[in-house]
């Protein structure tokens, strides 16, 4: 027969756990998957990453299912030009979108012919490849790869289309407290150029900076639940990876 007081017992473990594991994903880290191509070559579909909770402060959408606890951002500290950041989308303050920040508040944003202005001034690029294959959803097509520049000297890759690439658009400026977002799959991404679906995301949407890989996977090819399929999917290149 159970005894009653080793229910109880069992229950207050499981609480205490459950408490301290909220607390944990809130305040300092939580794991993120990647499902989409809009990141590519830097963040593949498959990959888990950790993201810190605690790089910008705290809003929110810190907390599971974003309670209205905090009107605003507490031990906020501002992100820096070229970081990929987890936020909620504008739109509907839910879902999660992982991109990186391009634009500051005040600044402009535009392309012109393919290429990518901040502040009236075009940001420096070196071809890598112009003939390489990417997903974009689960059609490949063909991209050039180019190292990217931003004025802060951070540099890492990104990928156009070599047809219907995104050339031209109007001025974006960036609102006080508001930044603007970037895929690194151009040509593959929902970012803040489509204002009416993402648009500029505003700092307390800000949900944490994504720094490790921990984990990657090819789920294209298999699910991680098929161990037997482990040796042909599981990216072990991947594991314990700094993001940049």
């Amino acid at each position: 027969m159970i005894n009653k007081n080793t229910i109880i017992d069992n229950i207050k473990t499981l609480f205490y756990a459950l408490i301290i594991a909220i607390l944990i994903r809130s305040l300092f880290i939580q794991p993120f998957y990647i499902p989409s191509s809009s990141m590519e070559l830097n963040l593949l579909v498959g990959d888990r990453l950790f993201v810190t909770k605690y790089t910008y402060g705290y809003s929110k959408h810190s907390f599971p299912f974003s309670p209205p606890i905090l009107r605003n951002r507490i031990f906020e500290k501002e992100p820096n030009r070229g970081d990929i950041i987890v936020f909620k989308t504008p739109s509907d303050n839910r879902t999660d979108y992982i991109k990186r920040l391009i634009g500051l508040p005040g600044d402009t944003i535009q392309f012109i012919n393919g290429n990518l202005y901040i502040n009236n001034n075009q940001v420096f690029t070196a071809l890598i490849s112009d003939s390489e294959l990417l997903y974009c959803g689960n059609q490949q097509i063909k991209v050039s790869i180019y190292e990217e520049k931003l004025p802060n000297n951070k540099t890492y890759k990104v990928s156009y289309r070599n047809d219907l690439s995104f050339k031209n658009s109007d001025k974006y400026i960036v609102p006080d407290k508001h930044y603007f977002f970037l895929g690194d799959n151009r040509d593959c991404s929902k970012d803040s150029r489509f204002l009416s679906e993402v648009g500029y995301v505003h700092f307390n949407n800000l949900v944490g900076k994504a720094q490790i890989l921990f984990f990657s996977s090819n789920s294209r090819e298999g699910s991680i639940l098929e161990i037997w399929k482990w040796p042909s999917i599981v990216r072990k290149d991947r594991f314990f990876k700094k993001i940049k």
